[in-house]
């Protein structure tokens, strides 16, 4: 059965906030020694693990939980949606909003709530250029509700074993915005290009191939050079003598 363990409601909070709940279920249980409670919250998939530990020299109350992933999507405004009202160069110009990636697990409004009456940020994301974006997502749905002055620290770690997270715990860091910054330029990039071209192609290509399926003849600036690699891949084995 679960394991109850008493935890002492300490004056200090640090609030630990990882990738994916998995990784969140690894940190608390390595840092805990296993002794934890763990507790649903609002968002299903991110419970939060609780135990008592000592902080930078401080007896507090850790609570880990995560994220799934970007907290926040980029898309165009509604208004950018038509594909026959837009013209398809125009969506270069357009401006891109941030909405929440997966709205029905309500990862903003979880992070929010658990941030109240935390003292500490310790933020587990990945250590690549995404996990620096979404630890600046999760700063922006934390730092507001925290108790002020919150602390904000980044801990820089290359495995999920005792040793590294030990030694990531001692060796707090700060997020790095630029290479945040550059994920949001790279998304935005990602977007216009994509999309602009998508509508393009589809509507350049349609009844012009009868074999062709022509609904959405997507591109991607990842999609479409590997299928580039496939096919000269292909040409090459039919071609081969």
């Amino acid at each position: 059965g679960n394991k109850h363990f008493l935890l002492i409601m300490s004056g200090f909070v640090v609030l630990m906030v990882s990738e994916k709940p998995s990784v969140a279920l690894s940190i608390a249980t390595i840092l805990s020694h296993g002794n934890m409670n763990t507790r649903r919250g609002i968002a299903g998939p991110c419970p939060i693990h609780e135990f008592n530990s000592t902080y930078q020299g401080r007896s507090a109350l850790f609570k880990v939980t995560s994220v799934i992933g970007h907290v926040y999507s980029a898309d165009f405004p509604e208004q950018y949606q038509n594909w026959q009202k837009v013209d398809p160069k125009d969506l270069f110009e357009a401006p891109v909003l941030r909405k929440e990636a997966n709205p029905k697990e309500h990862i903003c409004k979880h992070l929010q709530t658990e941030a109240k009456g935390s003292n500490a940020l310790v933020l587990w994301l990945d250590c690549d250029r995404e996990g620096e974006n979404i630890c600046f997502e999760v700063i922006e749905n934390t730092v507001k509700w925290m108790s002020s002055p919150a602390q904000v620290k980044r801990a820089h770690f290359s495995a999920i074993s005792a040793p590294d997270l030990q030694r990531a715990l001692s060796n707090l860091g700060t997020p790095n915005k630029l290479e945040s910054d550059a994920v949001e330029a790279r998304q935005e990039i990602d977007l216009k290009v994509g999309i602009a071209f998508s509508r393009f192609q589809t509507q350049y290509f349609q009844g012009k191939y009868s074999k062709l399926n022509s609904s959405v003849v997507s591109f991607g600036p990842c999609q479409t050079p590997t299928l580039g690699f496939c096919v000269d891949r292909h040409d090459q084995i039919r071609t081969f003598t």
